[in-house]
């Protein structure tokens, strides 16, 4: 057995850190382990894990898994074979391995990988040793674990009492006060940088440029390690925008010298506790940090407490004499293995997990194995809790700890922590993973000034003396013009001054000679110079009159403007006594400066850039002059170069402290014209430009670009010149560059007057004007850092940039945002906005800058990455609650795009990120970071924002706070805070953030980053909700209403949705339906309800204007109702409106046919109540005109052609209902109506006499037609007024119809169609009327006895009745068409029957003839056929037909019988005009044959008056029978029109049993059947009555 130990230390991965969360799965002989999740792309675990290894030949696999919402995905596989991983005792630096895509099988295991992904992970793996410690030692170990024990507490409690209180801040100190507290300081999770940034307390000398570079080898190693402690990025989670620049940085890497790496623990301490120092990561603390932090090492083991020796006991296995080399060696890493231990806390919540103390690899290991420094760990872990009680009222807590607002080690870039101050409720505790401070650190602005005491004490006296005899109120020159006897030369611009007399002005009391324009550009210095002179010339008393004075004005000084002094002195906190004795020296040193200064001046030429090109080759010759005082070098020429290098160096000695060194540039020319130039001016070549430098402003070591000014305005100058002065003064230290010294009393004036005066907050003085953004402080400040720049030659720019470096520390505090704007604004405008005489591109100008090219891009840099952090929780840093944040985060975004500016115009580089886009990906951070916070806390924010009755705040248990498939509580909460956050955006924020309003509207993207995250979490709601479904559908669609005017009101219109159709109505489209379902069960409920209550009432009209009962409004009103409800949806997918219209289709489709249904059923009940009929016949009428309102509002032609059809069908049907319901309400009047027209009738036979054409016989006709109409007339006259009031008219309409028909089919029967009285026209009529269906008809015709026949008079009578009656259903158009009613077939069929009873009996015949041309046909069983033989003849001459027929035989006959069987053959021709001719012909009977062979010809003459077609042949065969009638077997038709083309034709004919014939055959048959007395008419109607006689047997 083995034992595997695991170190999971951390990984890096490729790709924007908040796409990871991640966690570790190691896999090993079936065991899994797996660490935390961990957000970030540089995750840091440092988690141990011990496997018991059986199998040396398996591998360890190690899987890296990015959290999902759903899932995990899997990021990538490392495998790392058992044989591999070595033995040891000590925990290692591990190793980096890569993590790769896939892995390699063989024999179902895990055998290695392949694909490397860009990913990587730190690793450290080894097999542990026995453990195998003395016996005297375990025995102790033993002990001091009962003693733990015996306090009652673990390790793990402790550990969440950690979590719950930090430590207070002398814990974080305690490297001071012994041995346990240092390393826990050294691990701990809540260490603060303080600890590193103090004083250390061996460190005297003072380097100011130190640079970590000056350090070597093992000192360079321990430096990185403390840094890697202290400064892990806490902007991890933000790429810098530009690597390159903190690449640059000096300690080589941005993970150890950029300068904002405050690691997080040192901002999460910040919150805690006022007295927190930042740490300082620039190139001047790195050696500071690199002694603290050895010092605290060596205080870890040189301190004891409480008089514990167990750090001695531990420490004895080693010897004494080891822990005093550490304490010599400060070199050497420091190996105290105290420091070393491995402690960890757990980590509070808050602070991300992905930055934790790792130990450097390259570092010693700690001297005991990692099981002896457990037991350390858990020892003093419990120490340091014992301790924590004690520690709060420490009194030998060090005197920097001190609490209040500027107590303690209060760094420059330190300042209150805004995020204290109270923001919108709504969203107080929101924040992103990282936890900041206010200001980015000092690194930026190298704030070293502020602990450099030496330096400060240098700065303290320059300062006095600029401003104890400033320049700018020194003596005024008294200019007069003055003329020049010999050539003299400006002192200014060392032009000459040109002219015969009165050439320039002279100072009459220096004596200073100038041109007339150059007179203001002098130094107002008027009696130093004059001082200066007379101590030259020698005159004692002059010099004497001068410096009292001077002394005099010092004194005056001193006394009007006391508040500067006492400035300088609280800034740097001298006493008033030693600030007494400064203020004397400095006196005397301002009135020896006048006598007794010398310096010596070290100028190296180094290189210049941008210079005129002079030459016509568009290039130049430079060379430079230097001169200080009368001596006067020269550098070598630089042919053809516009950006020449010298690298020479001069050396001079200056002995007045007022003169100039003077730097010029030149071109070097050598022709023709050169030469007399240099006779004329003395000088021969051209002037390329020139810097005059005060020898007062030179200080120290400098390095400096001076930009080329012009001599006179003439003078084409551009570009500058870099030089590098090195001044040692007389009777002075070499001190720091002017440069410096101004940088150094900037930040301490800044520091006094932000955080020991002001408590953090930075004054903003009040300026107006152009030159309002140079105005740094107020009025005595002001004066202080402005004449001191004045008096040491700083550039007003230069003290911008210092200021910037100054606020950028400041930048969160309340209007600071807008001065750092305006400031950067500037500076770019400085740089950026070059001149037309000018080709110095601004990036080169730029690079000149004193400042440091590199250090303020740094700044830029980070500063802009804080801003971005800072703006990605703008709700947080700028409340909507406070109108001055909203003003800052306005002028933040400003300051954004003036370094966005920076970068492209001064910088000029290519693409920076653009400032909206930055502002724009900061909300949306913001904006995530919100709704997840709103999502995770929203019961609460609710209750809290929206709860009106207190009493009502009811607590939910934690797991029902969130979403829940039980209930949908959660949704509506979350709406209305998404709609609060989206208000504030739109109507606090937006109005702010208004630079970019193409790019970046705040309300707009705010609802769309809200919906996006919110749409996703509701549909994944939906999804579990639908599977479950434990909410009511009511429920659902109340949501769903939620939703829809959500996205309504705020998403619909953005250009992202603008447009496209949405997605939400298909998360509720199965609730949609489930409630349609249930609506469909509560509609048919509500129909019956309502029908029966309508019962009840007995169907009542609604009002005196409605014509229907109130249930059809109720039955509409319940689906009108439902359809609202879906219409409100408003759903903008027209697919899923097309399936809800659908569904509630079919709803309308069961509702309205149960109705209809209910009422047809029970209809004819009520036919006899006067109007219920037509009230319910209106109900359904009703029904049809809502259906068509229902379709119109459910989109009329628009709508889904399935609905469509369904809701058109379901108009069919109501339609096809009324026709019946019409039909049975006409029908019900039947029986009145017969009588009525029985009336009629007897009327009728009253009426005698001739249709002759007199008018009396016409006025007699109407008379009795009015007679005859009487009862029937009275009939309707009550009725129809009745229907006509309670009908609808389509309903109205409908009952005419049906009365119409009855009326005339009554007539038709009663009057018109007569009795049938001969027995076989009965028995014929019978036969026929079994076809048709008319047996009613003619039972009521055999009920009445009497036999007649119409005359023509009564004829006429009845014509005339029937216009009468038309009219009335007319009824002056409010009744029927005239159209239907012509046409009605009704009507026809009357008509037609009147006019068959005035035609003659041929015609009739004829009629029949024509018109009945399937009697023979349709037999479907023969009863045998006959063949016959037909030939047709017409006469040339006199068109008389003949017609020959013979009758061939006869087959298959079908007769039972049981006597002789006789059958013969009968034909008849039946036409018009037989009376007088031969119609009938018979064969002879053959007996007892059933195919009998006949062969006999007949001969029929038919005459000319018709045609072929108006005759047909009756073939009749028959059984002759002797002494009784014949009997007939079939009976078959021919008609001759079929015929009559051909003009013969031979065919078998079928018998059928009888002859077929339509209403109008029967109409005429039974009219004919009334002529007795003609016998063609008795013939006719014998014939078409005979049927197949019964045979015997059947």
């Amino acid at each position: 057995m083995s034992l595997l130990c695991v170190r999971v230390k951390k990984a890096k991965l490729h790709g924007p850190p908040d796409k990871f969360n991640t966690y570790v799965t190691l896999k090993v002989q079936n065991v899994k382990s797996t660490t935390v999740a961990v957000r970030g792309d540089q995750p840091c675990w440092e988690q141990d894990f011990m496997f018991e290894i059986s199998r040396l030949d398996l591998g360890l696999i190690v899987e890296v898994w990015n959290k999902g919402l759903i899932w995990d995905t899997l990021v990538g596989t490392v495998w790392i074979a058992l044989k591999a991983i070595h033995q040891s005792d000590e925990e290692g630096p591990g190793e980096w391995s890569t993590l790769e895509a896939e892995v390699v099988m063989k024999h179902d295991e895990i055998c290695g990988t392949k694909n490397p992904t860009p990913h990587k992970i730190l690793l450290d793996t080894r097999f542990e040793l026995p453990f195998d410690i003395p016996e005297e030692e375990a025995r102790y170990w033993t002990r001091k674990l009962e003693q733990i024990n015996s306090l009652g507490d673990d390790e793990y409690p402790f550990q969440e009492e950690v979590q719950k209180k930090p430590l207070p801040s002398a814990a974080s100190q305690c490297s001071f006060e012994d041995a346990d507290s240092a390393v826990d300081d050294r691990d701990s999770d809540y260490r603060s940088e303080t600890s590193s940034s103090l004083p250390p307390r061996y460190h005297s000398t003072v380097q100011p440029n130190a640079s970590v570079h000056q350090f070597t080898g093992p000192a360079r190693l321990q430096q990185q390690g403390v840094l890697r402690d202290s400064c892990a990025d806490s902007l991890h989670s933000y790429d810098l925008d530009y690597r390159d620049h903190v690449a640059a940085s000096p300690a080589g890497s941005s993970r150890y010298g950029s300068s904002c790496n405050v690691s997080q623990e040192s901002s999460h301490l910040s919150e805690l506790e006022h007295s927190h120092e930042s740490a300082h990561g620039s190139e001047q603390e790195d050696d500071h940090q690199e002694r603290q932090s050895n010092h605290s090492y060596h205080s870890s083991s040189s301190y004891q407490k409480d008089g514990q020796a167990w750090l001695q006991e531990q420490e004895e296995p080693h010897g004494k004499g080891e822990e005093e080399k550490v304490c010599k060696t400060e070199e050497k890493p420091a190996e105290h293995s105290a420091a070393k231990l491995p402690l960890e806390l757990e980590k509070p919540k808050d602070v991300d997990a992905g930055v934790q103390m790792s130990y450097q690899g390259d570092i010693e290991p700690p001297p005991f194995p990692p099981a002896r420094a457990r037991w350390i760990r858990a020892i003093s872990k419990v120490r340091l809790q014992l301790q924590q009680g004690q520690d709060e009222a420490d009194p030998s807590k060090p005197p920097w700890l001190k609490g209040g607002p500027a107590g303690g080690l209060y760094g420059i870039d330190s300042m209150p922590d805004l995020r204290k101050k109270k923001p919108i409720p709504l969203v107080s505790d929101l924040s992103l993973v990282q936890s900041r401070k206010a200001g980015i650190t000092s690194a930026m602005a190298t704030r070293t000034s502020l602990k450099d005491e030496e330096l400060k004490s240098h700065v303290y006296k320059k300062t006095l003396q600029a401003l104890i005899y400033p320049i700018s109120c020194t003596t005024p020159h008294n200019f007069e013009v003055w003329t020049a006897t010999t050539p003299t030369y400006c002192y200014e611009c060392e032009g000459l001054l040109w002219g015969i007399a009165r050439q320039g002005m002279r100072c009459g009391e220096c004596g200073v000679k100038c041109h007339e324009k150059c007179q203001d550009l002098l130094n107002a210095d008027c009696l130093q110079r004059a001082a200066e002179k007379s101590s030259k010339h020698g005159a004692e008393d002059r010099t004497q009159n001068f410096i009292m004075a001077m002394k005099d004005r010092m004194k005056i000084r001193e006394r009007n403007k006391p508040e500067i002094f006492d400035l300088i002195r609280d800034v740097f906190c001298e006493s008033k006594m030693t600030h007494a004795q400064q203020m004397k020296t400095v006196k005397q040193s301002v009135l020896d400066g006048t006598s007794k200064w010398s310096a010596k001046i070290t100028i190296t030429v180094v290189c210049a850039q941008g210079l005129q090109a002079k030459d016509k080759t568009g290039s130049s010759d430079p060379y430079v002059t230097v001169q200080v005082g009368k001596t006067k070098k020269r550098t070598k020429t630089i042919f053809g170069n516009l950006n020449p290098v010298w690298e020479e160096k001069f050396y001079f000695e200056c002995h007045n402290s007022s003169d100039r060194i003077k730097v010029r540039v030149w071109d070097e020319d050598d022709d023709i014209k050169s030469r007399v130039k240099q006779r004329l001016k003395r000088e021969s070549d051209d002037f390329l430009g020139q810097t005059i430098i005060e020898v007062r402003t030179l200080s120290g070591e400098m390095d400096v670009w001076y930009n080329l000014e012009k001599r006179t305005d003439k003078s084409a100058v551009s570009g500058a010149i870099r030089l590098q002065i090195s001044v040692e003064i007389k009777g002075e230290e070499k001190v720091a560059p002017y440069h410096v010294q101004y940088t150094c009393l900037h930040e301490n004036l800044f520091h006094h007057l932000t955080d020991v005066q002001g408590n953090g907050v930075v004054k903003i003085p009040d300026a107006k004007g152009d030159d309002a953004w140079k105005v740094y402080f107020d009025e005595t400040a002001q004066e202080i850092v402005d004449e001191f720049a004045m008096r040491y030659g700083i550039e007003s720019i230069y003290q911008a940039m210092t200021h910037f470096a100054c606020l950028s520390s400041k930048y969160m505090c309340p209007g600071v945002p807008a001065v750092m704007s305006t400031l950067l604004a500037n500076i770019n405008a400085y740089y950026a906005h070059t001149t037309a005489s000018t080709n110095v591109s601004a990036s080169d100008r730029f690079a000149a800058s004193n400042f440091g090219k590199e250090r303020f891009v740094k700044l830029l840099d980070q500063l802009h990455n804080s801003l971005r952090i800072d703006l990605s929780m703008y709700r947080n840093n700028f409340p909507a609650s406070s109108r001055e944040r909203l003003q800052d985060l306005k002028s933040t975004v400003d300051l954004l795009t003036s370094i966005t500016f920076f970068r492209m115009k001064v910088q000029e580089l290519q693409s920076p990120p653009r400032a909206s886009q930055v502002v724009k990906d900061c909300v949306k951070a913001c904006l995530n970071s919100t709704y997840e916070y709103i999502f995770n806390n929203c019961h609460e924010l609710y209750s809290r924002e929206y709860q009106t009755d207190p009493n009502k705040t009811q607590d939910l248990p934690a797991e029902e706070q969130g979403p829940s498939i039980r209930n949908l509580d959660f949704w509506p909460k979350l709406i209305t805070l998404i709609v609060s956050i989206i208000e504030e955006d739109k109507n606090s924020y937006t109005p702010v953030l208004n630079q970019f309003p193409q790019e970046l509207a705040v309300g707009k993207i705010s609802a769309e980053v809200m919906w996006s995250l919110f749409a996703q979490d509701m549909k994944y709601a939906m999804e579990e909700h639908e599977k479950h479904r434990l909410c009511k559908s009511a429920d659902y669609m109340n949501l769903h209403f939620k939703v829809k005017w959500l996205y309504n009101e705020y998403v619909r219109d953005l250009p992202a949705f603008k447009g496209k159709v949405p997605e939400y109505p298909a998360w509720f489209e199965q609730f949609v339906m489930q409630w349609l379902d249930e609506n469909e069960e509560v509609s048919l409920d509500f129909l019956h309800g309502a029908l029966e209550r309508d019962k009840k009432d007995g169907f009542q009209q609604t009002s005196e204007h409605a014509l229907f009962s109130c249930s059809v409004v109720d039955v509409f009103t319940q689906l009108n109702q439902s359809f609202e409800i879906i219409k409100k949806l408003e759903c903008p997918d027209p697919v899923i409106v097309a399936h809800y219209n659908r569904r509630f289709a079919k709803t309308i489709g069961k509702v309205l046919m149960q109705y209809a249904d209910i009422l047809s059923k029970s209809f004819e009940s009520y036919c006899s109540k006067e109007k219920l009929p037509c009230i319910l016949m209106n109900n359904i009428q009703q029904l049809r005109v809502q259906l068509e309102k229902m379709f119109e509002a459910m989109g009329g032609k628009e709508l889904d052609a399935e609905a469509s059809d369904h809701l058109k069908e379901l108009q069919v049907k109501l339609n096809n209902v009324l026709d019946e319901l019409s039909a049975v309400f006409g029908n019900s009047f039947q029986t009145r109506i017969d009588e009525c027209v029985k009336q009629m009738s007897d009327i009728l036979c009253q009426v005698k006499g001739t249709a002759n054409s007199a008018a009396n016989a016409r006025n007699t006709v109407a008379q009795d037609a009015d007679n005859v109409l009487r009862p029937l007339m009275d009939f309707l006259d009550g009725n129809l007024t009745l229907f006509a009031t309670v009908c609808e008219k389509t309903v109205l309409k409908r009952v005419l119809k049906e009365l119409w028909r009855v009326v005339m089919n009554t007539m038709e029967k009663l009057i018109v169609l007569p009795p049938l009285t001969d027995h076989t026209g009965t028995q014929l009529i019978f036969s026929a009327a079994k076809e048709l269906g008319h047996l009613s008809k003619l039972k009521d015709h055999m009920v009445r006895e009497e036999t007649r026949s119409l005359t023509p008079k009564q004829c006429a009578v009845l014509d005339l009745a029937l216009d009468t009656i038309k009219q009335y259903f007319h009824a002056g158009g409010n009744g029927l068409k005239k159209t239907f009613l012509e046409k009605s077939p009704d009507l026809q069929s009357l008509r037609y029957a009147l006019s068959l009873y005035t035609q003659t009996t041929d015609t009739l015949i004829k009629t029949f003839v024509q018109s009945q041309t399937a009697q023979g046909s349709g037999v479907d069983d023969p009863v045998g056929e006959v063949s016959i033989q037909i030939d047709l003849y017409t006469h040339p001459g006199t068109g008389e037909h003949k017609v020959t027929v013979k009758v061939v035989a006869a087959n298959d006959l079908k007769w039972q019988t049981s006597g002789m069987f006789r059958p013969f053959v009968e034909i008849t021709m039946i036409g018009p005009h037989q009376s007088d001719k031969k119609r009938k012909f018979t064969t002879k009977s053959k007996s007892n044959n059933w195919a009998p062979k006949y062969n006999e010809t007949f001969h029929f003459i038919l005459g000319n008056e018709d045609g072929p077609d108006a005759y047909e042949l009756q073939v009749c065969v028959k059984d002759y029978c002797f002494a009784r009638e014949d009997r007939v077997l079939g009976i078959a038709v021919m008609q001759l029109r079929d015929i009559a083309d051909k003009g013969s034709c031979a065919c078998w004919c079928p018998l059928g049993r009888r002859i077929h014939m339509d209403e109008t055959g029967l109409t005429i048959l039974r009219i004919l059947s009334q002529r007795t007395n003609d016998e063609v008419a008795k013939e006719f109607v014998k014939l078409k009555s005979e049927s197949r006689s019964t045979e015997e047997g059947t």
